[in-house]
């Protein structure tokens, strides 16, 4: 599970659904949509401390940083351990955040002729991003 320490900078909510932006670093930070409100749950109002945590089949690796879709999380770094099996692939990419953990199939990282030191973007969807009290 990648995991990293954040602070809320910014809550918006819409019936039982809120959008928390999470500042990691002044980077980079980080957005989760989640079923709780500041009503629900308390905690969730600007400068608290929190985890954020999403699994390693989680994270999608992009070779174009610009890529235009719609996904809202976007690290860059540098891939520094590539771990090849036959089915599937274990990359760890080096961020301003920490390293972050890929679990890719290895079709995939060949395909995208995945190397160390290869500059790439880590995607995160922010429905599969969970937050932590701290």
């Amino acid at each position: 599970m990648n995991s990293f320490k954040g602070n809320i900078s910014k809550v918006t909510t819409e019936g039982h659904f809120s959008v928390i932006t999470i500042d990691i670093n002044p980077e980079i930070f980080l957005k989760s949509i989640i079923l709780e409100t500041p009503k629900t749950d308390p905690f969730l109002h600007k400068n608290n401390a929190i985890s954020v945590l999403f699994k390693e089949t989680e994270v999608i690796i992009s070779l174009d940083k610009n890529s235009r879709d719609s996904i809202l999380n976007r690290i860059p770094g540098n891939i520094k351990h590539i771990e090849k099996g036959v089915l599937l692939t274990k990359v760890k990419v080096s961020t301003s955040a920490g390293i972050i953990t890929a679990i890719l199939s290895t079709h995939a990282v060949n395909d995208l002729e995945l190397t160390v030191e290869k500059k790439v973007t880590c995607l995160i969807k922010w429905n599969e991003i969970m937050l932590s009290k701290i």
